[in-house]
């Protein structure tokens, strides 16, 4: 029995196969990154799933050097230049999917807002995964994401640019 946990929306939409492919890595790597078992922080999440997501196509920040860093541009400038972007985690070029791993800061500070607001802006961004930890400080960060995603699609209110957002609880 696993502790991942994972949800799509929209919810009537099935999960793309390289996303579900997303989901068994979190899987194959839980006995080391399980919030239940580990205090990790998120870029120690993000090395140890970072082989098997660049084996899938992705690319993955590997360390905090301004040359690995991933730049998603959101606005061009003068002659085709990249004036406005945003970090990510890990981006996937050929689906274009943007995904961010966080930690602690994931609902206490609303960081998935931030990470939902970037992915709506950046250029040609179709997915967005944001995993965050089922456990924090006695607190299920995964469910409380889900209940306001939940709440936002049922609404109807605000419609997003993007085709889908996955959320994985580790």
């Amino acid at each position: 029995m696993t502790t991942i946990q994972y949800q799509y929306f929209p919810k009537n939409q099935l999960l793309p196969e390289i996303l579900r492919q997303v989901v068994d890595i979190f899987i194959a790597q839980e006995h080391l990154i399980s919030s239940q078992t580990h205090l990790l922080h998120s870029n120690d999440v993000l090395h140890i799933l970072s082989e098997p997501l660049m084996a899938l196509g992705f690319k993955v920040e590997v360390s905090k050097r301004l040359e690995d860093k991933i730049r998603i541009p959101v606005l061009f400038g003068r002659n085709g230049e990249m004036e406005k972007y945003f970090e990510a985690d890990c981006y996937h070029p050929i689906n274009n999917i943007v995904m961010e791993i966080e930690a602690g800061r994931a609902v206490v500070n609303y960081q998935f807002l931030k990470d939902i607001f970037q992915a709506c802006v950046m250029h040609d961004i179709e997915q967005l995964v944001i995993a965050v930890r089922n456990d924090y400080r006695g607190h299920d960060d995964f469910e409380t994401i889900i209940n306001f995603l939940d709440t936002l699609y049922t609404s109807n209110r605000l419609n997003l640019p993007l085709k889908g957002i996955l959320i994985i609880g580790y």
